[in-house]
């Protein structure tokens, strides 16, 4: 039977740019400890964003409840939400994505 997790590959995810920690890496090589906080305590917050015809969908609600759920468990993002923005552009676009993208936008105490 089928799970809730259970997804068809992609192939453009292959050679994906990951913002990671500042920095822009390959899909291979962004990982983080098994030791980060958002593994071993569930410490973070994330939101499941949606690319449209270029456009992320409710983006400043999204960046909102993130910034919110940040505030709620007194965790530093690091960066302002103009900054997180700028993230997400950044990314999109050395990713040459424009439509039909999930992204998962994932902060953790580390």
């Amino acid at each position: 039977m089928p799970g809730s997790q259970d997804f068809a590959a992609d192939p453009r995810n292959e050679g994906v740019l990951i913002y990671l920690n500042g920095r822009l890496v390959p899909r291979h090589a962004a990982m983080v400890s098994v030791f980060d906080a958002g593994f071993v305590l569930g410490d973070g917050v994330w939101e499941g964003l949606r690319l449209h015809k270029g456009k992320l969908l409710h983006l400043d609600e999204h960046i909102e409840r993130l910034f919110w759920g940040a505030r709620e468990i007194a965790l530093d993002l690091g960066l302002s939400p103009d900054g997180v923005k700028e993230a997400l552009r950044q990314t999109l676009a050395v990713n040459g994505m424009e439509d039909g993208v999930h992204i998962r936008l994932m902060a953790t105490r580390g």
